[in-house]
Order: C-alpha cells, then sequence, then structure tokens
C-alpha cells in the first residue's frame, strides 16, 4: 500500500513542478546566499524508513537530530539540551530546548519525540527498529523531558541519536500520510523543503525556526544527485555547482583549476562485500584467498594521490575504535593466495567472479581489483549497478544478490552502529547476512553495557572490532579523508567525521 502511495505521489509532484515550470531556475534565491551542492538524494526523507549511512548528509539538511557531533566526534547538545542516565544506566533522560517546533507549525516537545520513536518501533517498513532495539519503551516527564526505559544499558544512544535515528520527524505529518513524509520531509531543522523531483534534485530555504539558525548563513541550499565523477571538477568550474565531494586522485586537477579544495578526517573506509552465502564464496578457502590478493598500498598509491590510509577493517587508523591488533592480518600475499585456491580446487583462471559495481563511487577502484585478482589467477567481469536513491540499495543492501560488490562505508556517529551495519544480522553493508556470529554479537552488547568513560570501553570496543572483521569475509581496502572541492564564494565548510554540515558555513 505505502509503495503504491510513494508512486502517486511522485507523479503528484514531478507533474506539479512540470506545470510550474521548475526545473533548476534558482527560484527566488536571494543573490549569492544560494548554494548549489552535488550528492546523493537519500533513501527516504523519512528518518523511519531511511536505509542508509550516506543519508543522514540529505537528512539533515531538513531535520535536526537531539543530538550532534562535534568535528572531533565528541556528543554535543542540539534538539535535547542535555541528557541524563540513572544509576543502573537502564533510564535515559533527554532535555529538550525550549520552544521548539516542526516545519508544519506544529510542537516538537517531548510527546512528539516519544511518538517518533515508537512509530519508528511499529511502523511496518521501518528501518529504525534495529537501531532502537535496546530501548523497551518511551515515557515523558513534563513537556521537555523525554525518558527511555532500556531493556538493558545503553550507553551508546546519545551518539546513536546524533544521526538519522535522533532525526526528529513530525508526527503529525506521519499521522496524516507516511507516504508523502518519505518524499516530503517535515522536520525542525536548518532549511525547509520548497522542490523535490525524484532521482534529480531536491530544493530547500532556510528554516528560521531552527534552534540553531543564527548559524546557518544559507538562504537557498539546493541539492542535485552527483553526476560522472570525472565531470564534477568541471561542473564546479562552470557554476553549475558550488560544492562537491570528490574523489583523492581529482584533488591536484581542482587546486590547478583554481578551485578550493577541503580535507577532513572522515570514517570513510573502502571495501570489496563478499557473500558467504553465494559460490564459489561459500568455501572460506576461495574467501580467505581473495584478502590475501589485495595489494592495498597499490590502492592507496595509485587511486588517493596519499591521502588514503591502506586499512583492514572498517575504521581508520586513527579512530578509536581502530584495533591496533588486527592491523597486520592479511598482508598482500598472492602465492599464499594462489595456495588457497588450488587447495579449494581451483586452478589458475579457471574461476571466473562478477563483481557488482556502483559506478559514482571510488573512480578506478573497480578495474584495479579487477587486475589484482587476475594476478593470482581469479578471472572477473564487472557489473554496473545505476546509482540512484533505490537500485544499489534493493539489489545489493536489501536482497543481497551479489557474490561480491565494491562498496564503502561513510561511518555512523557511534561505533557500535558501524560494527553491527557491516556485520550485524541486520546490517545493509553485511552482504552475509542474517549471518552474524554469536561471539561478535556478544561482544557488542559488552561495549553497550560500558559506560565511554570507562577504563575497560576502549579494549571491548577493539575486542568487538576485531571479531567482527574476523567473522565476515569482506576485505577492508582503505581509508580516505572526507574531500570536498568548493568555488571560491563558499567559505567555511562545516565537516565532522560523518557529516558535511551547514552551521557556520558563509558565501560571499
Amino acid at each position: 500500500m505505502i509503495r503504491n502511495r510513494l508512486k502517486q505521489w511522485t507523479v503528484v509532484l514531478a507533474a506539479a513542478l512540470a506545470v510550474a515550470g521548475c526545473g533548476g531556475s534558482g527560484g527566488d534565491a536571494k543573490g549569492n546566499a544560494r548554494v548549489r551542492w552535488a550528492y546523493m538524494l537519500p533513501t527516504s526523507w523519512d528518518p523511519v524508513t531511511s536505509r542508509t549511512g550516506a543519508d543522514i548528509n540529505p537528512v539533515s539538511i531538513a531535520y535536526a537530530s537531539l543530538t550532534r557531533l562535534d568535528k572531533q566526534g565528541n556528543v554535543q547538545p542540539a534538539l535535547a539540551k542535555s541528557w541524563s542516565y540513572s544509576p543502573d544506566g537502564r533510564t535515559l533522560t533527554f532535555e529538550l530546548r525550549e520552544g521548539l517546533k516542526f516545519t508544519d507549525g506544529t510542537a516538537l516537545d517531548a510527546a512528539a519525540v516519544k511518538a517518533f520513536f515508537e512509530r519508528g518501533k511499529t511502523q511496518k517498513d521501518s528501518f529504525l527498529r534495529p537501531e532502537i532495539e535496546s530501548i523497551a519503551s518511551f515515557g515523558i516527564d513534563g513537556p521537555r523531558r523525554v525518558v527511555f526505559h532500556l531493556a538493558r544499558p545503553d550507553y551508546q544512544l546519545p551518539y546513536v541519536m546524533a544521526g538519522r535515528v535522533g532525526a526528529i520527524a513530525s508526527p503529525t505529518a506521519a499521522e496524516k500520510d507516511p507516504a508523502k513524509l518519505a518524499l516530503w520531509p517535515v522536520g525542525a531543522g536548518p532549511f525547509k523543503m520548497v522542490e523535490f523531483v525524484p532521482e534529480s534534485h531536491a530544493y530547500f530555504v532556510k528554516n528560521p525556526d531552527y534552534w540553531d539558525a543564527a548559524n546557518i548563513h544559507i538562504e537557498r541550499l539546493e541539492l542535485t544527485t552527483l553526476s560522472d565523477p570525472s565531470t564534477l571538477v568541471a561542473s564546479l568550474m562552470s557554476g553549475a555547482i558550488d560544492v562537491a565531494p570528490i574523489a583523492p586522485k581529482r584533488v591536484e586537477e581542482a587546486r590547478a583549476r583554481g578551485l578550493q579544495v577541503t580535507t577532513a578526517p572522515s570514517l570513510i573506509s573502502s571495501d570489496l562485500m563478499i557473500n558467504r552465502n553465494r559460490a564459489p564464496f561459500n568455501d572460506p578457502r576461495v574467501a580467505e584467498a581473495v584478502r590475501y590478493a589485495i595489494d592495498r598500498n597499490e590502492l592507496v598509491k595509485t587511486l588517493t594521490a596519499g591521502l588514503g590510509t591502506p586499512s583492514n577493517q572498517p575504521f581508520p587508523p586513527h579512530y578509536f575504535a581502530f584495533d591496533p591488533e588486527t592491523k597486520d592480518k592479511w598482508g598482500y600475499d598472492p602465492g599464499r593466495a594462489k595456495a588457497l585456491l588450488a587447495q579449494a580446487g581451483h586452478a589458475p583462471g579457471s574461476l571466473t567472479v562478477e563483481i557488482v559495481i556502483n559506478p559514482i563511487s571510488s573512480e578506478g577502484l573497480a578495474e584495479l581489483l579487477q587486475a589484482q585478482l587476475a594476478r593470482v589467477g581469479i578471472k572477473s567481469k564487472l557489473r554496473i549497478i545505476p546509482p540512484g536513491s533505490s537500485s544499489w540499495q534493493s539489489e545489493v543492501y536489501i536482497a543481497k544478490r551479489p557474490a561480491i560488490a565494491v562498496d564503502g562505508t561513510v561511518g555512523r556517529e557511534s561505533p557500535i552502529q558501524n560494527l553491527l551495519a557491516v556485520y550485524g544480522p541486520q546490517g545493509i553493508m553485511n552482504l552475509s547476512g542474517p549471518y552474524s556470529a554469536p561471539a561478535f554479537l556478544k561482544a557488542i552488547d559488552e561495549v553497550r553495557a560500558t559506560p565511554i568513560d570507562d577504563p575497560q570501553y576502549r579494549e571491548r570496543l577493539h575486542r568487538a572490532t576485531r571479531l567482527g572483521v574476523e567473522q565476515g569475509p569482506s576485505v577492508w581496502l582503505f581509508s580516505t579523508p572526507i574531500v570536498v572541492a568548493s568555488r571560491s564564494r563558499v567559505k567555511n565548510l562545516n565537516i565532522v567525521p560523518s557529516q558535511v554540515r551547514w552551521e557556520g558555513v558563509t558565501v560571499e
């Protein structure tokens, strides 16, 4: 039913915009206070049905979260001005700021927050449910205090609430038409949507009621889908866009053409996802052979212009969840890879695999991986799945049809969220899902139950990372910073570890 209503809304929106003649003219932009940003559209504008970690970037245009991260990855107040745990860790209380309201004019109070999370628990197509499974029920204590009653202690939740999980949508809008909310956000974020064409663009104007509106200096933000990575620099030069993420290998070109290039520490890691449920990777020796066949140093040298770092786990070495004990495992050893393939009965050149790729990510990576696999006798062919807002997600993340796919993570606000996304039974980037090792899940629970300032926190977190990497056959390749190119008129880009934010950004 919801899918049919989504289709109806898509037709209605597209038709309305066609009649209005809205095709990217910039509309009623106030002079230079307009910014055109090339990125991806979210899988859904409703945080409850949004699927991927990267969605937080467009979602946070229209929504504010209960908390937010600073540039060091520390959790800070946002919609909630404070929070506290009970002594036994089973109750978490957030206190909201005064006078908050959604862009539909309704109040964003404790009752609204409670209703949002209860919808996340009960709505049939919710992707929020596994993210909040440690919360047994929700309550309120006055108009501005919302209480999470936990099934077990979970000290990760203030971090989790800094992302799309804590991006509160209007319960009034959701009750009226949840299908429309997936296409037309109603939040309390920095901007309010004024135009949307699926698979094309979304335009926003500043929301004067945003709690941090004093730090928003952009009157109009125009989000368009990413074009071919090889043409992004040209698009910036022409003025078609103002800001766009670029591949590290494009940094020198962008600077040479007078563009600003901003790099910032990130949680971005690339990987070769392997599906242990599909041949030939249902033989662990074949998956292990691929791990030894990959020369990460060559990937970094060729693709990242010196900005990347080899990594064999889903975190970059500078991040506190990076496990030092895993650092030197699965080094480049083509001889060992060939031996493992021989043990599995695959003579050189007798094994052919299909690698699924997304054309807008990791320019040149798939071809280089293809060459490295060929060196150990694995033939491969590439199959492109269009990026879109649903095709890759449906084919790869949901259906998990490929045997092997080139992918990566932008990270999550909580390291436990990230580990569950790539190794958990419901993790969208766990191509071998729903498989997840019991020892890994037990380690995850131990980390959740450990306060962030506990002396044992880091050790337990590293162990969880180690067990995840050992259980999953996917091959982590390298990490890179966030690299953003922009026209000179845009100043003070605000990049936190997992998000591009717009507070403090100015336009000349």
